[in-house]
């Protein structure tokens, strides 16, 4: 048994994160922190919740007790650099939700996110932590860098087709849309509802932060063309939808790249492969991500879906704790026994 200290429990991913928490076997108690959130008790926060978590008065970040064997950060960017150092140096774990530890380069970072890296030397201690890619193994880690949500569904779509014929690749252009959760719970005039209805829109066109983080990845399997990223926002709360274009320099036969994803796949509990594009509404409140190919000539096209908030965030988060501690990854996302079903 474990316990676990969630810093910044109080938005929307937190909310996710307690609520996993109290449906894992092997979490005896977890104590949320916050800042201007402290002192108020979880049930007035997500009345909605109350009888399915146990209720506490959220400590201030500034008495983060030692005490927990594992730490959920759920902070802005730059927050959690005030943290992970200390708890990483007590030999703690902690898995950052956010985007201060998923860059490898000191640079990079400051560059995109305009701040300065305070801990640079763990940029590469830490394991980036795309639950459902076995590249990588945990054993070694106390640091995981959880992928932001719009990588998590560009990544896992198009991983197997870099692993398997990558030197046939040309050029890669991903158009991706998301729900307004993602933009957090601070009001904005630009995400109510009367903005948003019957609206659709791209943002941070060429800029948005998410951009290097999926290129690193795909550099690390030789992908040196030209790639493209824009973001949209979709008159929904929750999701991210990502269709990608790839470019191929010679024609592959449809079912060799569909047989080649299966393979990939074949061990993951939480990616399923579909026959027709998969729609919002099939993974959001899941732990899924559904991808569809579709091949013609030399063209590929990619599309996959997941929930903005658990496979984006706090979901994946759960599958990285428990890979961290060689648990079954499905433990506490309600997903027990799943297995992967591929619809080829």
């Amino acid at each position: 048994m474990i316990s676990i200290g969630i810093i910044g429990g109080s938005g929307y991913t937190g909310k996710k994160l307690i609520q996993f928490c109290n449906s894992h076997p092997f979490i005896s108690d977890y104590k949320v922190y916050g800042n201007k959130t402290s002192g108020q008790f979880l049930s007035e926060l997500f009345p909605e919740l109350v009888g399915q978590m146990t209720d506490s008065q959220i400590e201030s970040v500034d008495n983060i007790s030692n005490s927990h064997d594992l730490y959920f950060i759920a902070l802005p960017h730059g927050e959690a650099l005030k943290y992970v150092p200390s708890l990483i140096k007590n030999d703690k774990k902690v898995i950052d939700l956010g985007g201060d530890y998923r860059l490898d380069s000191k640079s990079e970072y400051e560059k995109w996110y305009n701040i300065q890296h305070s801990s640079a030397e763990l940029l590469n201690n830490k394991i980036y932590g795309l639950a459902d890619y076995y590249g990588t193994q945990y054993s070694n880690y106390n640091l995981v860098a959880n992928p932001g949500c719009y990588p998590t569904a560009t990544l896992l779509g198009i991983l197997p087709l870099m692993a398997g014929f990558g030197d046939e690749i040309f050029s890669v252009s991903t158009s991706a849309y998301s729900g307004t959760s993602g933009a957090g719970k601070t009001p904005k005039q630009e995400l109510m509802m009367s903005e948003m209805d019957g609206n659709v829109s791209a943002y941070n066109v060429n800029k948005h932060r998410h951009q290097p983080e999926i290129l690193q990845m795909l550099k690390k399997f030789g992908f040196d063309s030209p790639f493209s990223f824009t973001t949209h926002l979709l008159p929904v709360a929750v999701g991210i939808y990502a269709t990608t274009s790839v470019h191929l320099k010679n024609s592959i036969d449809e079912q060799t790249i569909k047989n080649y994803y299966k393979l990939f796949y074949e061990n993951s509990n939480f990616v399923r492969l579909r026959e027709v594009p998969p729609q919002l509404s099939w993974v959001v409140n899941t732990n899924y991500c559904d991808i569809n190919i579709s091949v013609k000539e030399k063209v590929v096209i990619i599309t996959s879906a997941i929930d903005n908030l658990i496979k984006g965030a706090s979901g994946q988060a759960f599958q990285n704790m428990n890979k961290l501690f060689g648990w079954d990854e499905n433990l506490g996302l309600k997903l027990q026994g799943a297995k992967n079903v591929s619809m080829y």
